[in-house]
């Protein structure tokens, strides 16, 4: 098929790479979905009226509440815990994903959103799935075609193939920091880590033993690092520790795939992500926190 002999963007993809693969979609000679992950803690409806005032043509809407995350039981799941395998993959359905399908997806907050998006697809068994490089802003500021409006797209055929090895839950969280099994590493700001600022959690502070690595550094300008920086990044605190023996996690679970992506598009492999994260750590007492 075109879209596997040509479309196989894994990581990131840019502006260039996008508009080229819109214009092979309206002649046949690709396959590729765009979805649009913008979406704002602050105000959780911005992004889907952002959406539909203006998108990249043909792009369908996803909502971190409602289509990335599962539901929250107070008490025992973080603020974004995994959906079932089964639902999130007829949300790709209906979304106009198909297991060929070429997904390039974007936001306006230096691909926090998007990478969880990624992260989700490459968890329930997608590879074809890429990041655009700069989102929304690098798209407008190029001068690039939008569409206002909801659209709406043949629906698509997804068999999900779930990868638990990627997940890590608070059992195994628990075990591995005690033990000193695997690097943990919080990617929310110092701040937060420190405990201090605390705005989305009653409990300030980080898991115990991990290392603090902010998502925000893996960008220079809007744009991700080029991949020998990424890399030196994470090598620094990796050393010589495989990538499955890397815990990503931060506030809920979406924040820690930014470093996900930027592992893997430095060419480090793949880590694992623990998505309750933060917010799921904190609904057991028992758990230990640290401070500072």
């Amino acid at each position: 098929m075109a879209n596997e002999q040509n479309l196989q963007f894994r990581t990131l993809i840019n502006c260039a790479q996008l508009a080229d693969a819109l214009a092979a979609n309206d002649s046949g000679a690709s396959n590729v979905r765009v979805v649009d992950c913008r979406f704002d803690l602050g105000d959780i409806e911005v992004g889907r009226r952002a959406y539909a005032h203006n998108h990249i043509p043909g792009a369908a809407y996803a909502h971190l509440d409602d289509d990335m995350s599962g539901p929250i039981v107070p008490g025992r799941t973080g603020r974004h815990p995994l959906p079932d395998a089964p639902v999130f993959a007829a949300t790709l359905a209906r979304l106009g994903i198909s297991n060929h399908t070429q997904v390039a997806l974007y936001d306006d907050s230096g691909g926090s959103m998007a990478a969880r998006m990624w992260w989700m697809l490459r968890w329930i068994g997608h590879q074809a799935v890429a990041v655009l490089d700069g989102g929304w802003i690098a798209w407008t500021a190029a001068g690039l075609p939008t569409s206002s409006g909801v659209e709406t797209p043949p629906a698509g055929s997804f068999t999900a193939s779930p990868r638990p090895e990627l997940v890590v839950d608070a059992t195994e969280m628990l075990a591995k920091t005690a033990s000193g099994g695997a690097l943990v590493i919080d990617a929310r700001g110092a701040d937060r880590f420190r405990g201090e600022n605390e705005t989305h959690d009653l409990i300030g502070g980080h898991i115990p033993g991990a290392s603090n690595l902010p998502h925000t550094g893996n960008l220079r300008e809007g744009h991700f690092r080029d991949p020998a920086e990424l890399a030196a990044r994470f090598s620094e605190l990796m050393g010589n520790r495989p990538p499955s023996e890397v815990i990503f996690y931060c506030g809920s679970g979406v924040s820690a795939c930014h470093n996900a992506l930027a592992l893997e598009h430095a060419g480090l492999g793949e880590a694992r992500l623990y998505p309750g994260s933060w917010s799921d750590w904190i609904t057991d007492p028992s758990r230990p926190t640290a401070q500072g």
